[in-house]
C-alpha cells in the first residue's frame, strides 16, 4: 500500500543592494544549486540537469539516501524554476522501485522601493510502498513521522539558501567588479616598443 507524504516551505529574503543586480546572478542557475547544496554532493549532468546526492534520512527505524536528478533553469524576468526530474534510493532496492519523489521550486526576484527582495516556494511530495512490518504501522504516526522527515529536509535547504545565497551573490559581485577593473585597466596599458 503506498503512503504519501508532502511538505511545503516559503522563503523570503530582502537582497542588500550591490552594484549589480540580482537578477544577473540569478541568471546563472547552477550557482544556486551551489548555494543550495555542498558542491562535493553535486554532479552537474547537462547544463539544467543536476544530480544531488542527499545525506543519509532516517525513516523510523530504516535509514535511506536519495539521489535527486534536478532541473534547474532561470527565465528571462530572473524566476529560477527548479523540479525533480529522477529519484533513486542507493542500496535499498525494494524501497527504490516503490519509491516516488516529485519536487518543485521558485525563487523570483521582486523590486521593492527599498531593493529588491527574492521569494520563493518549494513543495515535496514522496509516494512509497514501504515493506513490512512498517505497512502495519498505524497509516497517521506514518504519515506524521514521513511528513516531518520531509519538513526537516525544506526546512534545511531553506536555513542553507538564507545563508548561503547572499553570500555567494556578494562574492560573484566582487569577482566581476575585480574582472572590470582588470579588463578597464588593461585596455589603458600603453604599449611599450623596444627598440
Amino acid at each position: 500500500m503506498a503512503t504519501k507524504f508532502t511538505a511545503s516551505q516559503s522563503v523570503k529574503i530582502n537582497v542588500p543592494q550591490q552594484p549589480i543586480p540580482i537578477q544577473h546572478y540569478l541568471r546563472q542557475p547552477q550557482r544556486l544549486v551551489n548555494a543550495l547544496v555542498d558542491n562535493s554532493r553535486i554532479h552537474q549532468i547537462s547544463e539544467e540537469v543536476f544530480r544531488l546526492k542527499m545525506r543519509p534520512l532516517a525513516f523510523m527505524s530504516l535509514s535511506i539516501q536519495p539521489t535527486v536528478d534536478m532541473r534547474v533553469w532561470a527565465e528571462a524576468n530572473g524566476i529560477i524554476n527548479l523540479r525533480s526530474v529522477g529519484c533513486e534510493i542507493l542500496g535499498f532496492e525494494y524501497i527504490n522501485q516503490r519509491f516516488a519523489l516529485n519536487l518543485q521550486g521558485h525563487l523570483s526576484p521582486y523590486q521593492l522601493s527599498s531593493g529588491t527582495r527574492l521569494q520563493g516556494r518549494a513543495d515535496l511530495e514522496v509516494q512509497v510502498d514501504l515493506p513490512p512490518p512498517f505497512s502495519f504501522t498505524p497509516k497517521p504516526i506514518l504519515e506524521a513521522t514521513g511528513n516531518g522527515l520531509l519538513k526537516s529536509v525544506l526546512l534545511t535547504v531553506k536555513q542553507r539558501l538564507l545563508h548561503q545565497l547572499l553570500a555567494d551573490y556578494r562574492h560573484w559581485v566582487i569577482s566581476q567588479m575585480q574582472e572590470k577593473a582588470l579588463g578597464d585597466d588593461s585596455a589603458e596599458l600603453p604599449i611599450l616598443s623596444i627598440e
